[in-house]
């Protein structure tokens, strides 16, 4: 699939286990789920997935089963790691996706140089599959200052966009000044969706749209489309939710939220577990104020 530019609502898919392997019922469930509900496009393999805790065969087999349960769509998968090699391998065992989406490398704490010369390596090596640079300082520890995110996409031509979640809207705002007019900005919060799109952004990769993919869905078509009254509407009433998502780390939460669905087991690898009660009883509330839980 030729992919120049990509936009809307794209949720990073979480990865459901039982009995600590893969559950590919439910996985399959969740992506039909996704489908039918209109989301934009997908992101399996990315940090909500607990992709470090995956092997390489279960890579494989969560991208194919996306791909086999929903046809057409945009497939995005997260192949970043904190080194270039291991990113290049998963680049090559996960060539099947339409395009690849990139963390800062981690724990590594790399320069802004470094992090030039890395994306550009990647970039170089899969110069046939689109790439969009993820920042999320947050989980890394580096944050990829502005300057360098616009030198990126104007020197390489498959760097297509960046999913920026460092919260910086200064920052944010410089990329959207500088980048070319092509150049995607997607929030990686769902909470900055609005502003991110009223300055300019595409859309979001989104954890909330795990659990309301539609809601989310119309909220970025309608700011997409100019009606902000309308999308701001919907943000406001699905504030508690973002709020809910992250009182725990990613996917912590949202895990617990599609377990109260019956969507899923409430189940993570180690070192993550499974949230505490508090967390568990805060979003019970906010999925019956959204009227996500039958009575």
């Amino acid at each position: 699939m030729a992919l120049n530019t990509i936009s809307g609502c794209g949720t990073a898919l979480i990865t459901p286990f039982r009995d600590g392997a893969v559950d590919s019922q439910a996985y399959t469930r969740l992506v039909k789920r996704q489908v039918e509900q209109g989301i934009d496009f997908l992101v399996p393999l990315g940090t909500s997935a607990e992709t470090p805790c995956l092997t390489d065969d279960e890579k494989v087999n969560i991208l194919r089963l996306t791909r086999t349960n929903a046809p057409g769509k945009t497939l995005v998968a997260g192949v970043g790691t904190n080194s270039l090699i291991g990113t290049l391998h998963n680049a090559e065992l996960l060539n099947e996706a339409d395009a690849f989406l990139v963390v800062t490398p981690y724990y590594n704490k790399p320069t802004q140089r470094g992090l030039y010369e890395y994306f550009s390596a990647v970039a170089k090596h899969c110069k046939d599959k689109p790439i969009i640079l993820y920042n999320v300082p947050g989980r890394t520890g580096t944050n990829m200052v502005a300057d360098t995110t616009v030198r990126l996409a104007k020197e390489h031509e498959n760097i297509i966009a960046v999913k920026e979640a460092s919260g910086n809207m200064d920052q944010i705002r410089k990329i959207l000044a500088k980048a070319p007019h092509d150049f995607c900005v997607l929030s990686g919060n769902d909470d900055q969706t609005l502003e991110i799109m009223l300055d300019g952004g595409k859309g979001v990769i989104s954890v909330a749209s795990n659990v309301v993919p539609g809601r989310m869905t119309q909220m970025v078509k309608a700011a997409s489309e100019g009606d902000f009254r309308g999308a701001s509407k919907e943000f406001r009433q699905l504030i508690p939710l973002f709020e809910a998502c992250f009182i725990e780390s990613n996917p912590i939460p949202v895990k617990a939220a599609l377990a109260i669905m019956g969507l899923c087991k409430n189940e993570l690898r180690l070192p993550l577990t499974s949230c505490e009660p508090s967390t568990y009883d805060k979003m019970l509330r906010v999925l019956h104020r959204l009227g996500l839980l039958k009575e």
